[in-house]
């Protein structure tokens, strides 16, 4: 578990009232209007609102920075008055009589409403600007909250109690778990130069033993829901959620909600018969919670340099060139047996780490992409080029007659364990289905 804080609440407040008062010249929030700012210190909701609904008016990456900072900023003066108020309704100023409190009086609305609107920020507008200051007031948040425990801690006094592994899952039975019948080739931990010169075969491989070392295997186990609630404030912390089977079926949304929420509904009290389905899916969760991205780290052979490649933009998902990552780009994939991403393409050369779980991953080579219907530009004008419209485990009946190339396309498949890795080349399509309960980090590079 990660530490508790060394900062007290009062120096907390101290920081970020001085943060928000002394704005360096040339920041982006200067482009919004003097009389936008001046609400600042007093009227941070409205301007919340104003900030959100500029956020909704462009496209995600053409927001005027100004935007993201007030949206993040007004927040930031929010979460100010919150804890002023939480400190002076509960607390005496003095740490331990404070903790006693809050405990004993269960008057906790403050946190959860100060997280919300920092993790608000942190969503929405990527906590423009002010990163460390908000992981500052959450980490010094989590020392005045009752510690969770899990049911191996009998000799402790529980505020809440949560299992050290999650349900077992029907879609691990036999049954269930499809055969191999054309195995993406393995390797046990190769060496830098290996790898390198596997990407040049341009295939996909299963690597083993790569990842044992993390301490989210181990020490600081995210097979733990107990772990997990702990790394995000008891569970308050806000996650995006898709809800439904997979992005391209009818009646697909999203929400926000508290990470609790997300592990009750949808991993713990899930089973056969439950119909409605929540995927933490491509989130950017370890820039928002740091505390579980020190219990990962960067596969090595993100750092290679892959071979040029001259997929088509249709392969990759992209018409246009990619401009090089200066460092991987993280991702995370947490949900319950069932969850689906369907056929698809990524921009980027990609390492899928498996944590927890399992998943059944299928693959097409670029050379297949006249076989495997590529959606293209939608009504809305949306670009699904890197989407196939074939639902790849349908009926062969339902293949033949909807998409009658599909079963001549060749594929390789593997059943992706803990602690395994999946090198999946740029331009390569792939399906993933969760068998379990699955926890997995794509690392994106090129």
């Amino acid at each position: 578990m990660s530490e508790r804080s060394s900062v007290s609440m009062p120096e907390i407040i101290e920081r970020v009232h001085a943060a928000l008062h002394s704005i360096d010249e040339g920041d982006p929030i200067l482009d919004c209007s003097a009389a936008v700012l001046a609400l600042l210190p007093t009227q941070p909701d409205p301007l919340i609102a104003l900030a959100h609904a500029k956020l909704h008016s462009y496209p995600f990456h053409s927001v005027p920075v100004c935007w993201r900072r007030l949206h993040t900023d007004a927040s930031l003066a929010k979460a100010l008055a919150l804890l002023q108020d939480g400190m002076r309704h509960s607390c005496a100023g003095e740490r331990k009589k404070c903790r006693a409190s809050l405990h004993q009086d269960d008057s906790l609305e403050w946190i959860d409403e100060a997280v919300k609107v920092l993790d608000m920020a942190a969503i929405m507008a990527g906590s423009a600007g002010r990163v460390e200051i908000i992981e500052q007031v959450l980490s010094t948040l989590k020392d005045f909250l009752p510690e969770q425990h899990s049911t191996s801690d009998a000799k402790r006094p529980k505020m809440q109690t949560w299992p050290l592994s999650f349900p077992h899952s029907p879609a691990m039975s036999p049954a269930n778990v499809p055969a191999i019948h054309f195995p993406v080739q393995s390797s046990v931990a190769p060496s830098m130069q290996s790898f390198e010169a596997h990407m040049k075969t341009a295939q996909p491989l299963c690597i083993t033993e790569a990842i044992t070392h993390w301490p989210a295997m181990h020490e600081r186990p995210w097979s733990s829901p107990a772990y997990l609630l702990d790394e995000t404030l008891g569970g308050r912390r806000l996650v995006p959620v898709e809800i439904g089977r997979s992005y391209t079926d009818t009646g697909w949304g999203q929400s926000i909600i508290t990470f609790s929420e997300f592990m009750h509904k949808y991993l713990m009290l899930r089973t056969a018969d439950s119909s409605e389905m929540g995927y933490l899916a491509q989130h950017d969760l370890f820039s928002q919670i740091p505390a579980l991205r020190n219990d990962i780290a960067i596969p090595d052979y993100c750092y290679t340099t892959p071979p040029p490649s001259n997929f088509p933009g249709s392969a990759t998902g992209s018409r246009l060139p990619l401009p090089q990552l200066e460092e991987p780009l993280l991702n995370a994939w947490f949900g319950p047996a069932g969850t689906i991403s369907p056929l698809h393409t990524d921009p980027y050369h990609n390492i899928l780490c498996q944590v927890v779980g399992k998943k059944y991953v299928r693959l097409y080579s670029p050379d297949e992409t006249p076989k495997l219907y590529s959606k293209g530009v939608e009504n809305a004008g949306i670009d699904m080029s890197n989407t196939s419209e074939v639902d790849v485990e349908a009926s062969r009946d339902t293949l033949d007659a909807d998409f009658p190339l599909f079963r001549q396309a060749t594929y390789v498949e593997a059943i992706l364990n803990e602690g395994e890795c999946l090198y999946i080349p740029v331009g390569w399509w792939h399906y993933v289905r969760s068998l379990s309960v699955s926890f997995s980090v794509s690392f994106w590079w090129n």
